[in-house]
């Protein structure tokens, strides 16, 4: 199991360095085909709950933003994103209640809410992927983003088998403890100062290690809310995991459930405080 996990860990890393290099139009090409599985193991998930029907085309057609903003380093045309926003935003509530007044018989007010939640749980969320490597310096932004996810759990897996104890949310995880928490953000303040040292040694890109810091806390808190939060989900709606896509580590949701909180904070630091 060890073995497959760390397997299936290092093919994706490799496949997320080409995707990176090639540019940001791929990356909004994967992170909308990321997004689409992502949404379609949610819906599954949450349709295993007895009279819970997700509108999943509704659903679907929130993808066709995320296309629309990888195309923005194109200079094909100009995106106005919060046209974009409050547009899409319209067009998924429009939808969803034309559908439970059209099709009553089928559909809720339940399931429009259970639409609506999914598509800001996953392709608005994963947006912000798209957007912070839209930015100058974005192929260095979009490694922090996976630092501040995929290093804090690591670190706060390491320090949970070393120092663990005590449970913390056993309800929802009932391997998480307060020594992995703590590990967890201390680990990604650590990682991201390493980080610092990197990127102005060979990129000449200068961070004030009190942003780093703050990166590394904010990124170490809501990653693993994110975590958290999917763990939940999945004990409401009975599954171990969302899917079986990546060997070893489940679907696209288990992988990236860190991705979805980080990627956000990372982006509002960045523009409010870099």
């Amino acid at each position: 199991m060890l073995r497959t996990r760390v397997i299936s860990a290092l093919v994706g890393l490799a496949l997320l360095i080409v995707v990176l290099y090639l540019g940001s139009i791929t990356l909004g090409i994967v992170v909308s085909l990321i997004a689409t599985i992502g949404l379609y193991e949610f819906y599954s998930s949450v349709s295993k709950v007895k009279n819970i029907r997700p509108i999943k085309l509704v659903g679907y057609l929130s993808i066709l933003p995320l296309l629309i903003l990888s195309l923005q380093e194109t200079g094909w045309f100009d995106i106005d994103i919060n046209k974009i926003t409050g547009i899409s935003i319209f067009l998924i509530i429009f939808l969803s209640m034309a559908t439970i007044v059209l099709v009553h018989k089928k559909y809720n007010i339940i399931d429009a809410c259970i639409t609506a939640f999914g598509v800001a749980y996953v392709p608005f969320l994963m947006s912000f992927l798209i957007l912070i490597r839209n930015l100058d310096f974005g192929f260095i932004y979009i490694c922090v983003v996976f630092i501040g996810a995929w290093g804090t759990d690591t670190m706060a897996y390491t320090f949970g088998r070393l120092f663990g104890k005590r449970k913390i949310i056993p309800e929802i995880s009932p391997k998480k403890t307060l020594a992995g928490a703590i590990g967890g953000i201390l680990g990604c303040i650590a990682l991201m100062t390493v980080f610092g040292f990197i990127i102005q040694a060979y990129f000449g890109l200068k961070i004030s290690f009190t942003a780093l810091a703050l990166l590394g806390l904010i990124c170490g808190v809501v990653s693993q809310i994110g975590d958290w939060s999917a763990s939940a989900i999945k004990r409401y709606v009975n599954v171990k995991d969302f899917g079986n896509i990546m060997p070893g580590h489940g679907g696209v949701l288990d992988r990236f459930d860190s991705i979805l909180f980080v990627a956000p904070a990372v982006y509002f630091v960045l523009t409010f405080f870099i």
